[in-house]
């Protein structure tokens, strides 16, 4: 059973970041879905880089898991925020990137 998706965006973006969109599978509760999302994202193989974004529903244990598992690869991980129709940076490990910045 997949409880949980975790796939690389096929659309390019301009400035080179890359999308990664996630997703619940079966219904399942976090015990089973934090798990499921680890091992997708591991699937990824990511290298690392400047940031990484993150589009697609997680609950708070799957987000605060999959933001520490990319957080030391990447200078910045982002989540899409559909209210602000932007990613919201939640982690920087660097001063030109801020908690709380907007990418469009």
């Amino acid at each position: 059973m997949m409880f949980y998706r975790a796939e690389l965006s096929s659309t390019p973006r301009p400035d080179g970041l890359p999308t990664v969109e996630i997703g619940f599978g079966e219904p399942a509760n976090n015990d089973q879905i934090v798990p499921a999302a680890m091992a997708a994202i591991e699937k990824l193989n990511l290298a690392g880089g400047r940031g990484i974004l993150f589009d697609g529903p997680a609950s708070l244990p799957v987000a605060m898991a999959l933001a520490h598992a990319v957080g030391h690869l990447y200078q910045f991980v982002a989540c899409f925020d559909p209210k602000l129709e932007r990613f919201v940076v939640a982690i920087s490990h660097t001063p030109d990137v801020r908690p709380g910045d907007l990418i469009p």
